[in-house]
């Protein structure tokens, strides 16, 4: 902006100065022309000097100006020279052509270097100076169109306009450089965008092109934290050549970020084989829709692996390699971590280090959510009860829980039901009911359902 409006500044010193240099030549070849018969000799040398004097005076006094005034400077010298010009008008007598000439010029002067705004000042200046200068000296009116003290304005207009029409043209060109120059440089910034990008998860480049301010600050939130990893990844490691092994991750992981970007995760780190992702920042739709989204993404996930499974059988890779995922939701400390020149965007606390234990005690195969997640997710995803289980850190055993698929998905083979209302709840995992206690429960469901039958309600 600073620099937009220097230019504006030089620009409208460069038009000014043109002007006060024309007009002046013009004024004085016209009163040369005007006074000719006249014998007012050192009256006429005495107006030539002062308009000379003054296009001088002028031309040092802008040439000497800081930045500070300049603009205020030009302006006020601008309504002098409005001023003086309606001065010069009534020397002349008001001469008919060469006065419209004359006003032509101030008034395409004025719509050059302030539109419309510039016309109010400008021209309240000339009327001024043509009542002072009437005051000072009567001027005796020509109506007829005298042909020699019309050419220099003539000249003058024919120039000002010339030498606009040419300033704009340089303008115009130096305009449509930079113009180029810009597209060029915004073309190479958007391909080291894009470059850059590759580096960050697609949510938190939003985050960050969307203006959000990037500074060392952290956040308690309470979020939902994914891990998982390949289920004998190192061993296979070991057999394949460097290549194909590394073809073989980034395909793994391409199509996982896919699925993680698909339920709206923010993909915090790949560290080798393993994935993290979280839910809930820098975007939530709400504790529960983020946890719901995460296990749903997790099942996704596990249910890809049979067709990755089946195009690596395909490329001579026979065996079966399975992910293990865990998932947990709780306060976690999240944000810019690090230093004022290097920052890594990502969530510390004891909750995401129970996602990391989960996902290391899971099956393969295995979906291994907490207790706090399970609460959150179970009257819309089926899960089995895998009691307590002791964790790597953890003193005393974590309830843990096997997400196994969306109860709308599975239908009739669905085995696990809950339900809880008041005076009345029921829960009942059918893959863990042994045969012996069938008929038991059978018994205490016909006992219940008769009850509630024969109560009046």
């Amino acid at each position: 902006m600073a620099i937009e409006s220097m230019r504006e500044t030089e620009r409208f010193l460069f038009h000014q100065s043109l002007f006060r240099f024309l007009v002046g030549l013009a004024g004085i070849t016209t009163l040369i022309a005007s006074q000719a018969k006249q014998d007012h000799d050192f009256t006429l040398v005495a107006l030539i000097l002062a308009i000379f004097l003054y296009i001088l005076i002028s031309h040092f006094i802008c040439g000497a100006l800081n930045k500070t005034n300049k603009l205020n400077v030009i302006r006020t010298l601008a309504s002098l020279d409005a001023f003086l010009l309606g001065g010069l008008v009534v020397l002349i007598n008001l001469n008919l052509f060469p006065s419209l000439l004359f006003i032509l010029i101030l008034q395409f002067n004025a719509l050059i270097n302030g539109g419309a705004k510039r016309l109010i000042p400008d021209n309240a200046a000339f009327g001024l100076g043509l009542i002072v200068f009437s005051l000072i000296q009567q001027p005796q009116w020509h109506l007829t169109i005298d042909l020699p003290t019309s050419i220099a304005p003539l000249i003058a207009l024919g120039l000002y306009i010339c030498t606009y029409g040419l300033s704009s043209f340089n303008q115009n060109n130096s305009l449509l450089e930079k113009q180029k120059e810009t597209e060029k440089q915004l073309v190479q910034m958007k391909l080291r965008n894009y470059h850059l990008s590759k580096y960050l998860s697609p949510t938190l480049r939003v985050a960050i092109l969307s203006g959000k301010d990037v500074k060392l600050e952290t956040n308690r939130k309470r979020l939902t934290i994914f891990f998982s990893d390949i289920k004998g990844f190192s061993e296979l490691a070991e057999e394949m050549e460097a290549d194909a092994l590394t073809s073989l991750l980034n395909n793994y992981l391409t199509e996982m970020s896919d699925i993680a970007l698909k339920y709206g995760g923010t993909i915090d780190k790949f560290i080798g084989d393993a994935i993290m992702v979280f839910f809930g920042d820098p975007t939530s739709q709400g504790t529960k829709e983020d946890c719901l989204a995460a296990v749903s993404m997790a099942i996704a996930m596990k249910k890809h692996m049979k067709e990755l499974q089946q195009r690596w059988i395909n490329q001579g890779i026979l065996k079966p390699l399975e992910i293990r995922m865990g998932i947990n939701t709780g306060f976690c400390t999240v944000g810019n971590f690090g230093t004022e020149n290097r920052l890594d965007y990502t969530l510390l606390g004891t909750e995401v280090n129970l996602a990391s234990r989960l996902e290391s005690a899971a099956e393969p195969g295995e979906i291994l959510i907490s207790h706090e997640t399970y609460s959150l997710v179970k009257d819309l995803i089926m899960c089995l009860d895998r009691g307590e289980i002791p964790l790597k850190g953890y003193q005393l055993p974590v309830r843990a829980y096997s997400a196994i698929d969306m109860r709308k998905n599975l239908g009739k083979d669905q085995t696990y039901f809950e339900h809880l209302t008041n005076g009345f709840s029921i829960y009942m995992d059918l893959d863990r009911v042994r045969n012996y206690d069938k008929d038991k429960i059978m018994d205490s469901l016909i006992d219940a359902a008769n009850r509630l039958k024969s109560k009046d309600i």
